[in-house]
């Protein structure tokens, strides 16, 4: 009982000549669809458009496709009874004893799929009705995050507590579609004609995920400031997609277990803005400043912006505005820059040393007494 594999791998034209009639992908789906009901295809030479029909249940015989990027899952009164994850075409046989119900494939969904059958898995021989759904197990873009106001955490960088109000969005996959359709899936998607799309605004289950994503905002920016192990700073977020990614996946895992009990997991994101506010831009700035007055070339940048402060002081403030320069330059460390050396200015000569030294030459008679009248008027500025 349950799934034959027919073909393994891409289907194509071939397998549509000789399937007239087949279950498979809807078309003109949005890329956001998670899950929806299998639908016939017509016989239009084996590849023709879909019918009008949306009822999903097959019977023994139900020829089955199943394309690149999507999960199969038969259920009965809402119980799973059969998956598959491998591209190719399926047979549906009730009657078959040699026919198994899962076909994981070596995907990354492979080892969740293998152990949420073993818990889930239908007891007994399953009936003759099975309902087909399709579960897409590609990357799901588009779902938004936002903040109407701040959030803070600590940040290990500025050590200290930092804000900003930020928007963006991330891509989701099922890693586990068993976990997914049981734990998380509202049963009123489970019909013909239903589109659990995560993007839809009045999808209740969607919205929930939102909530949960902006309140994990919070630890994940947390989580990637304070990583000891890349040095992350606040301003490295908008440019590391994967990065932040796996910060937010851990955050949202911890507070909310998504891949543990809903079978879930966010594998990128792009943030669109972050607004720090007041206090947080004001430590950027002086994180900033410190930056370019790091090294070599900021020796040189603090060395040019001192001495234009000293002679602004000087042209504004004389000597007490020198003496303010000094005083800064002091603490800021400024003195154990290299500076060049000025050479020393000559002290004043004492007036009246100078006259007892003309005194002694004129008594030497080393100088005449009108070279000493000379020097007498010039010492005492006559």
């Amino acid at each position: 009982m349950g799934l034959v594999q027919a073909v393994v791998g891409a289907v194509g034209g071939v397998l549509g000549d000789q399937w007239k009639d087949f279950y498979t992908v809807p078309q003109g789906l949005p890329s956001t669809a998670a899950l929806f009901a299998a639908v016939p295809q017509g016989t239009n030479a084996g590849r023709g458009s879909n019918t009008s029909g949306s009822t999903n249940i097959i019977t023994n015989g139900s020829k089955i496709v199943v394309p690149e990027g999507y999960g199969l899952l038969l259920m009965q009164d809402g119980a799973i009874t059969a998956f598959v994850a491998e591209p190719g075409g399926y047979e549906w046989r009730s009657d078959d004893i040699n026919s198994k119900s899962i076909f994981a494939g070596d995907g990354i969904v492979s080892t969740f799929i293998t152990q949420s059958w073993e818990r889930f898995k239908f007891g007994g021989q399953p009936g003759s009705q099975q309902a087909a759904f399709f579960v897409s197990l590609k990357e799901l873009p588009d779902n938004r995050f936002g903040t109407q106001s701040e959030i803070y955490w600590d940040d290990g960088f500025l050590n200290t507590q930092v804000g900003a109000v930020t928007r963006g969005s991330y891509t989701l996959k099922i890693v586990d579609p068993i976990l997914f359709v049981k734990n998380f899936v509202p049963a009123s998607y489970l019909q013909p004609g239903k589109v659990f799309d995560f993007t839809d605004l009045d999808n209740a289950a969607a919205t929930q995920l939102f909530n949960e994503v902006v309140g994990s905002l919070a630890p994940a920016f947390s989580l990637y400031t304070n990583d000891p192990s890349k040095g992350n700073r606040i301003t490295r977020l908008q440019q590391d997609s994967l990065g932040f990614a796996q910060s937010l996946s851990a955050a949202v895992e911890q507070g909310y277990q998504w891949s543990s009990d809903r079978g879930l997991a966010i594998v990128k994101t792009a943030i669109v803005s972050i607004e720090y506010d007041a206090n947080t831009r004001e430590l950027l700035k002086t994180v900033q400043r410190a930056d370019a007055l790091s090294g070599a070339r900021g020796n040189s940048n603090l060395q040019a912006s001192v001495a234009q402060g000293i002679q602004s002081a000087g042209e504004n403030g004389g000597a007490a505005g020198l003496m303010g320069v000094g005083m800064a330059t002091g603490m800021m460390g400024v003195g154990n820059l290299q500076q060049p050396a000025a050479p020393a200015a000559p002290a004043a000569e004492d007036p009246v040393a100078k006259l007892k030294k003309a005194k002694e030459m004129l008594d030497l008679g080393l100088i005449t007494q009108s070279d000493y009248d000379a020097l007498k008027a010039k010492a005492l500025g006559l």
